[in-house]
């Protein structure tokens, strides 16, 4: 049910932003805004974009219902697209890692929360290359108030590791910019990488940096060498981002005590 819930955010988030900003340029411009009607991720009820259909709750079942109906609405026909189920297992099968992993807690409730996050951003990033604030902003909040308990590391370490994470990326699109005149990546990178520093500790960063950045050059290589990516096309960062903020959470530290007993044998 959360997955059919990020289905809703990855959809409307954007638009809602689109919106937004629309309403602000033309309040800049001296005109008057037109009234549109309510759009949130509530309002309206979820319906097929070319036929209106509204979706019913038998309809609206995770993963079962896109089952039940073969992929097409039940309005028109037209295709559904097969990412709605995939988010909806990849929802299920991280929340049941993650109970499995935590157990019963507030650790588990925050790697809950975290997990949700990151995958909404993946997704959005991936349609729009944006990384809302109104993602990764509260999550860098949620990240230092659940290490008030030291929940997954000190408050200490969350601190730094949120004015770390935000100052590598920040650092490294200036050195960028500076050298080639272009943009290497957006602010909302900076964010995300500050928010997993807030959760998990400045101690991470490295292996979430690493681990993002190597996904994300094979991953980019393969596209220009298949031939469906461009060059000068860009690519979203923040997906690899949040697959190394994943990494990080469940064998972060393992991962660490291994690297660092590696590099001091004799």
């Amino acid at each position: 049910m959360v997955g059919s819930f990020i289905n809703v955010v990855i959809y409307r988030l954007p638009k809602i932003m689109e919106r937004e900003w629309h309403a602000q340029s033309v309040e800049l411009n001296g005109q008057v805004a037109e009234a549109l009607p309510p759009y949130n991720l509530i309002i309206p009820r979820s319906a097929c974009p070319l036929c209106g259909h509204m979706i019913s709750a038998l309809e609206n079942i995770p993963v079962l219902s896109y089952l039940l109906l073969h992929g097409k609405c039940k309005g028109c026909g037209a295709h559904i697209s097969v990412r709605y189920p995939v988010v909806e297992l990849i929802s299920c099968i991280l929340s049941g890692f993650v109970a499995w992993h935590f157990g019963f807690g507030v650790s588990a409730l925050g790697a809950l929360l975290f997990i949700w996050a990151l995958l909404a951003l993946t997704f959005i990033d991936f349609d729009t290359q944006l990384l809302p604030d109104a993602i990764t902003l509260p999550l860098v909040w949620l990240g230092l108030i659940f290490n008030l308990s030291h929940s997954f590391t000190d408050l200490q370490s969350s601190v730094v590791g949120a004015l770390a994470g935000y100052l590598t990326l920040w650092s490294v699109y200036w050195l960028f910019k500076l050298a080639t005149g272009k943009e290497g990546m957006g602010y909302g990178d900076f964010k995300l990488l500050a928010a997993i520093g807030a959760w998990l500790g400045w101690q991470i960063l490295p292996l979430v940096i690493l681990s993002s950045s190597l996904v994300g050059a094979l991953v980019g290589i393969a596209l220009i060498v298949a031939a469906r990516h461009g060059r000068n096309v860009p690519i979203p960062f923040g997906p690899y981002l949040a697959g190394g903020g994943l990494i990080a959470l469940f064998w972060g530290q393992t991962l660490t005590q291994n690297y660092l007993q590696l590099l001091s044998a004799p």
